[in-house]
């Protein structure tokens, strides 16, 4: 069996898969971020020993988070949860869980699992796609997760999209991620002269209902929508994309979205389908339980 951990900002859920994928278990606690390093350690360490004990053998242990190991120090980099960022995650969660251990970026997770068991089963090169409170991805080639050299594979909400644009977390200037993640989104609109702070999933409502600041929002979403991916078709040319995070709910990214990505792309044509993921908020613990083959952990404990 497998266990899955998705490592987040505000909670830790965690998931036992059995060898065909199916959920045996979850079980989702807050993440105590205020309290620092050392208490999410022992919350992942209390989180799996509960998991161990429900399933009732040892088990793999997988965890998605946010951000990377770094393949210089072999710390962590990147990461919004900014208290793990220097800190040695893989080393210390091995030592104090004495178990086979994997980590992977939660967008690499959320690939993975659409990879291979979701909307994205049956293709072989997946790009994963990730735009909620932030914007990611990652690349799957023929099943296996495709990581980098540097463990950034993937991460093209750091794509600088208009120099112009707002101020970015990672010192630069209008990265995909500050125009087409959700509070993206939502600020784009305040911005527009749109009064007080909505929520992207307002701004959404409001242009359905035929708002005209609204909409002329959600068309300069679009058109960077189709921008910023475009950058990713003409590099990788994926078999399949496939949407996930909270914007994945947005309906009309699968047609107007798609009609500017297919504009924006260096072909004649674009046959690419653009899929809403299958396994909604679980993809991203599933994934992290699947970065482990059945076949890699026969025989554990």
């Amino acid at each position: 069996m497998r266990i899955g951990i998705d490592l987040g900002g505000t909670k830790i859920e965690g998931v036992v898969l059995d060898d065909d994928g199916n959920e045996l278990l979850k079980k989702r606690v807050a993440t105590p971020q205020a309290e620092g390093y050392r208490a999410i350690l022992n919350a992942v360490a209390q989180l799996v020993e509960q998991l161990e004990a429900g399933a009732g053998r040892r088990c793999s242990v997988g965890i998605g988070t946010p951000g990377a190991i770094s393949t210089v120090t072999g710390c962590m980099k990147n990461s919004n949860t900014v208290c793990l960022n220097g800190q040695p995650l893989l080393e210390d969660l091995q030592n104090l869980l004495n178990c086979p251990l994997r980590i992977a970026n939660d967008a690499n997770c959320f690939a993975l699992s659409e990879a291979l068991d979701g909307a994205g089963k049956g293709y072989g090169v997946v790009f994963g796609v990730i735009m909620g409170t932030g914007v990611g991805g990652g690349v799957v080639f023929n099943g296996q997760l495709h990581a980098g050299r540097q463990h950034i594979g993937g991460e093209w909400g750091h794509n600088i999209l208009e120099r112009d644009g707002p101020d970015c977390y990672c010192g630069h200037r209008g990265c995909v991620e500050t125009l087409i993640s959700g509070p993206g989104l939502a600020a784009d609109f305040h911005r527009s002269g749109g009064g007080a702070a909505l929520a992207a999933g307002d701004v959404v409502a409001l242009a359905a209902q035929g708002d005209a600041l609204a909409e002329a929002v959600m068309q300069r979403f679009f058109d960077r929508f189709g921008r910023a991916l475009a950058m990713v078709v003409n590099i990788l040319d994926p078999d399949a994309i496939v949407l996930g995070g909270g914007l994945s709910n947005v309906q009309r990214l699968y047609s107007e979205g798609r009609e500017r990505l297919a504009h924006y792309v260096f072909n004649d044509e674009f046959t690419t389908p653009v899929l809403k993921n299958a396994h909604g908020d679980s993809s991203g613990v599933r994934g992290a339980a699947q970065l482990w083959r059945p076949h890699e952990i026969d025989r554990i404990g």
